[in-house]
């Protein structure tokens, strides 16, 4: 399957816009969170969607050096 960096960098952007969403809703549910058993669930999700950027991010690095080095 052939991808190229146009369609690759879109998915990223897309992926990227998706999981800033779900970040800024966790951080808002963490903020106003009731109870220590919320906050931390909220807090869970926020970590796991730092997690997830950072991945992203290190797939796109990955995929960036493996075509610059073809």
């Amino acid at each position: 399957m052939s991808v190229d960096s146009a369609e690759l960098r879109q998915l990223f952007h897309t992926l990227n816009n998706q999981l800033g969403i779900i970040l800024s809703h966790a951080e808002l549910i963490e903020a106003k969170a009731q109870d220590e058993r919320q906050k931390a669930r909220a807090s869970q999700v926020v970590t796991a969607t730092v997690e997830a950027l950072t991945t992203a991010r290190q797939i796109r690095e990955t995929l960036e050096n493996v075509r610059a080095g073809q």
